[in-house]
């Protein structure tokens, strides 16, 4: 999952025609982009999984690919939330549910987002599949072309707790924002970020400037209590994960963990 990650934090579009075609869907092979924090080699991870048979590749999107979501215009967005949402037990998931947005015929670049039981009813529809899962605060177009710009969040968002740790919400939340992010959308990773921070500070502060693995491709310990404590509450607020977009990041994951999907809006 894509958290905010409190203490420590917690190009191309062309395929690689040499990825491999083993099944590596359950294998040792995990599925992100890593870069000089992630702890791994191209060899541990690679943005491509293998599985059934079936190679598929996540596209590397450019300035260009996120600029272009910022010309659609969300009708009804999600309101901005009026509490913390780690007050409440993490809603239930529903392992088959697409959120898809859906081109409003009478006005240009306009969309409206809507969850749907499966991936065929939305197409059925004629809606786009824009992520697996309900929709929810980070659905929007605006919050995927953040996570489009930043392969690798955990650093930014990390700067943003830690220049905020005697702060207001009100400043942790614009330093979110500036990164991009919709305004609800910044609210969960704020509260996602607080939750993780009175969850795991120990382990936060031990190991701060870490990398994000250890050899085994397993999550630093920060990184794994904020999965453990942090994560139901925000994938079912947010909504959007890096995960459930098919987006590789610098945080890698089993390839069992991930869906392919490419981002087409015309």
């Amino acid at each position: 999952m894509l958290l905010a990650f409190a203490l420590s934090a917690c190009g191309s579009d062309e395929t690689n025609s040499a990825a491999p075609t083993t099944d590596t869907c359950s294998g040792d092979v995990l599925f992100g982009r890593p870069n000089e924090s992630t702890g791994l080699s191209d060899e541990q991870c690679q943005p491509r999984c293998a599985c059934g048979g079936s190679v598929e590749e996540a596209k590397l999107y450019t300035e260009a690919d996120a600029d272009a979501l910022l010309t659609w215009t969300l009708i009804d967005p999600p309101a901005p939330l009026t509490s913390n949402s780690y007050d409440d037990p993490a809603p239930a998931e529903a392992s088959t549910e697409v959120c898809a947005m859906i081109p409003d015929a009478s006005a240009s670049r306009s969309y409206t987002l809507h969850t749907y039981p499966t991936d065929e009813d939305a197409e059925a529809a004629g809606a786009i599949v824009t992520h697996f899962g309900a929709c929810g605060v980070c659905s929007p177009l605006v919050d995927l072309a953040v996570y489009m710009r930043h392969p690798d969040l955990t650093t930014p968002v990390r700067d943003c707790g830690l220049k905020n740790l005697t702060g207001t919400e009100e400043s942790h939340v614009q330093c979110l924002q500036d990164l991009g992010f919709s305004l609800p959308c910044a609210q969960i990773w704020y509260f996602n970020t607080i939750h993780t921070r009175d969850e795991c500070t120990s382990l936060c502060f031990s190991t701060l400037g870490d990398p994000y693995h250890l050899p085994d491709g397993s999550l630093n310990a920060c990184l794994q209590c904020d999965e453990d404590k942090s994560g139901p509450t925000f994938k079912a607020v947010a909504g959007r994960t890096r995960r459930n977009t098919g987006l590789a990041s610098a945080l890698c994951r089993p390839c069992s963990e991930v869906r392919p999907l490419a981002h087409d809006y015309p």
